[in-house]
């Protein structure tokens, strides 16, 4: 398998490569739109081609690629069933995204907001906003549920073996990688927490709003596509 993690400094936010190496063909995750030609080239350069975008969630923080990258390589855009009607499959627990050789299993995650999914790939998971490295995603905005993020983080991606590296969607303290055990062990959100003690945490944080929430939301249910009336 290739494997690559990319950044975008502007939003925090990390997209992953993942191919397979004797077909050629390719996915990115959560790919961010001011990058489409930076991803572009590294898919070139590989000599791969690009069948898929995955997306983990509709993102508040960023406008996502995924129409950009369909019409420039035809790829099919994944996003889960409460998600982005524009995607061309709609997934749900437990389905299988095939990509070459490559079977990816999607997990709902949802509490971050209610269409978010994780991707399992082998021993490696990408929860996008639901699990982050000692932190997990806010639960404020886009039907999001704190008490639904716990049983996603506690009873799905928890269940996974303490081995299984975890790639989230953002970190903004430079880390880039971290596993299953490690978050058990030291995630401040959930360490000797049940769930009414998450609860109560995750809605006196009092964070302020992503500042492309108005623009990054509605431009991301259209596959990245900005709607007329918010065009510049």
């Amino acid at each position: 398998m290739i494997f690559r993690q990319l950044f975008d400094a502007e939003s925090s936010t990390y997209t992953y490569l993942v191919a397979d190496e004797t077909t050629g063909q390719a996915a990115l995750i959560d790919p961010v739109l001011e990058q489409v030609e930076r991803d572009l080239e590294l898919v070139r350069e590989l000599g791969l081609t690009l069948t898929h975008v995955l997306e983990t969630h509709v993102h508040a923080d960023h406008v996502t690629a995924s129409g950009a990258l369909r019409e420039r390589t035809g790829c099919t855009v994944v996003g889960a069933e409460k998600g982005a009607g524009c995607a061309d499959v709609h997934v749900k627990h437990g389905d299988v995204v095939r990509v070459g050789g490559l079977e990816v299993k999607v997990l709902a995650t949802p509490g971050h907001t209610d269409d978010s999914v994780s991707y399992l790939l082998g021993d490696r998971a990408f929860t996008g906003d639901a699990l982050l490295v000692r932190s997990c995603g806010r639960t404020d905005f886009q039907n999001g549920d704190a008490r639904q993020l716990y049983d996603s983080i506690t009873r799905v991606l928890f269940a996974l073996p303490d081995g299984t590296f975890v790639y989230p969607a953002h970190d903004y303290k430079g880390r880039t990688v971290t596993t299953i055990g490690e978050e058990k062990r030291h995630n401040p959100r959930l360490v000797g927490k049940d769930a009414q003690a998450f609860v109560q945490l995750m809605e006196s944080l009092g964070l302020p709003k992503p500042k492309k929430l108005d623009i990054a939301v509605p431009a991301n249910r259209a596959c990245g596509q900005l709607p007329a009336t918010l065009a510049v």
